[in-house]
């Protein structure tokens, strides 16, 4: 099932802006070399170990440029592969494969390399009720893509961006006066404008965790960069009035410590801003 925001048109519109930077008034190279008439079938060859993501945004982008391209999917999105394994198949209009190729294989590399991170450290925390969630420290453009591969690496998808969902970090708090103005004027905000939109609140220390549950009408409690002993004595004041996320110095080397602290959620900006991209390619055959 697809994550809200992968809207068919979020989806279209990311194609055409894809092909419009990368081929702009033509693919001179394809349209100069190859015969008009020429076919070929083509297979997404994987080069590297992991969870596939983007297969589904493959065969999108191959029909989008040309309907008449055959695709055969060989794997599905979240199938866990090895080097040598073969992804799908193209076949039709050479031309037309070799102008698909580049944003095929951009988006699969990234989109892998996320997804297989997040299905590696989803594994370490598997046994807690932590659950791994992403941030928006994502590639402009390109977060729709990052986000679904969290997503089919078996992550959380936290909001998407500043529209979906409110979020009072540090700097809200501090320009707005403290958490108790911070907290009133959003939800006044929000009645006056009819949006119904959740709200989090960063809490720096226990003292502001107090201040939180005392003015209440949120729905998530952040505890960013708490050490262990403070983040285990900040959930259990919560005691399970709101959702809780850690925040904030996450690394794979806390990630198990942070997670059996008893929190709901663990948020990570590496998953997508500091991802190794699996190899892929795309060979004629």
């Amino acid at each position: 099932m697809r994550p809200a925001y992968l809207t068919e048109e979020a989806i279209r519109n990311f194609i055409s802006a894809g092909f419009s930077e990368d081929i702009g008034p033509g693919d001179y190279s394809s349209l100069a070399s190859i015969p008009e008439e020429k076919t070929g079938t083509a297979r997404l060859l994987i080069k590297g170990d992991g969870i596939l993501a983007g297969l589904e945004l493959a065969e999108r982008i191959f029909k989008t440029f040309d309907p008449r391209l055959e695709v055969e999917l060989l794997l599905e999105d979240g199938a866990c592969v090895k080097e040598g394994y073969i992804g799908l198949k193209v076949s039709g209009s050479a031309a037309s494969i070799l102008s698909s190729e580049r944003l095929v294989l951009n988006c699969m590399q990234r989109m892998s390399g996320i997804a297989t991170l997040t299905h590696f450290l989803t594994q370490k925390i598997i046994h807690t009720k932590a659950r791994l969630m992403d941030t928006r420290k994502t590639t402009p453009n390109f977060r729709l893509m990052e986000k679904w591969a969290v997503h089919i690496g078996g992550g959380v998808n936290h909001r998407f961006a500043l529209y979906d969902m409110v979020m009072l970090k540090d700097n809200h708090v501090d320009f707005a006066g403290g958490i108790r103005p911070a907290i009133e004027r959003t939800k006044a905000y929000l009645e006056a404008n009819n949006l119904n939109l959740k709200i989090e609140v960063e809490t720096r220390n226990l003292k502001e965790v107090e201040e939180v549950l005392e003015v209440g009408g949120i729905d998530y409690i952040m505890l960013d960069n708490m050490d262990y002993a403070t983040m285990r004595t900040a959930v259990k004041m919560i005691g399970g009035r709101f959702s809780t996320e850690a925040s904030g110095g996450i690394t794979e080397g806390n990630l198990v410590e942070v997670a059996e602290c008893g929190v709901d959620f663990i948020s990570m900006g590496a998953l997508t801003h500091s991802v190794k991209s699996m190899d892929i390619s795309l060979k004629a055959i």
